[in-house]
């Protein structure tokens, strides 16, 4: 396993903002601990060819020029424009090294599921995966999927890939709750909408079901959006998993 990090991503935060470094900072020395033989790499830092694929010039231009905040959700910190375009540069690393047969994962921040093409929101600049997969349709890949199990409705990832014959997406995610999209599913597009209180076992037999719709589009490559605020302690929502259900989904994931 290859884990694309820079700890220049722990260097801006917002008091009392629940996107906060300490999520990296503790989990760091925690996989260093518990996998030695793991290789730690720093990330390139994406260009604007790279993000131009899953975002228009104006909005590359506003997070390189913003003086800001984009909203109430996603401040404009100093030096932003590198931190996102770094953990783009992440994605599309681990996403390559998965191409070459060497399982990654990208332990960055900023996160970047909810940026659409237009617009920076819900913590995220630039779409990290979208840029990611649409990097890989670039290098000879035929088909992708995307696996989102986040707690909240991968609204930017969808936005930039739908109808994209080449991409199968697939998001898990309470409904309602924020950004209030993916309550439906449409062309190459599979959102699965989950209740508040949930039961966790039901839960994780959609999750099993989504991933297998996936597996059966035959990609060459499962890009995954890993969220964990679907635990049952978090402040934002009010799904139920518990940390053996991540267990699980990582199962699940092989």
């Amino acid at each position: 396993m290859t884990i694309f990090y820079d700890p220049s991503c722990l260097e801006y935060s917002s008091p009392g903002h629940p996107e906060r470094p300490e999520r990296i900072a503790r989990t760091a020395p925690l996989l260093k601990e518990r996998h030695a033989d793991w290789k730690w790499r720093q990330p390139a830092i994406a260009t604007d060819a790279q993000l131009l694929r899953a975002h228009s010039r104006e909005h590359v231009e506003a997070v390189s020029n913003a003086l800001g905040h984009f909203d109430l959700d996603t401040p404009f910190y100093p030096n932003i424009e590198v931190q996102a375009r770094r953990s783009a540069g992440a994605a599309i690393d681990a996403m390559r090294s998965a191409l070459r047969g060497e399982p990654a994962f990208s332990l960055m921040r900023p996160p970047g599921h909810h940026a659409t093409r237009d617009r920076a929101m819900g913590f995220c600049y630039f779409s990290n995966v979208a840029v990611a997969a649409l990097d890989a349709l670039e290098n000879n890949a035929a088909r992708i999927a995307i696996w989102d199990f986040d707690g909240h409705h991968g609204n930017g990832t969808e936005a930039i890939v739908a109808n994209n014959e080449r991409i199968r997406f697939a998001s898990i995610h309470q409904f309602p709750a924020y950004p209030g999209t993916g309550a439906k599913s449409f062309a190459n597009i599979n959102n699965y909408p989950i209740s508040p209180y949930t039961p966790r076992e039901a839960i994780l037999g959609i999750a099993r079901r989504s991933l297998d719709n996936l597996i059966a589009f035959e990609p060459n490559l499962l890009l995954v959006s890993a969220g964990f605020d679907a635990y049952a302690c978090d402040p934002l929502l009010q799904l139920t998993l518990e940390r053996e259900a991540k267990t699980s989904l990582h199962s699940a994931s092989g």
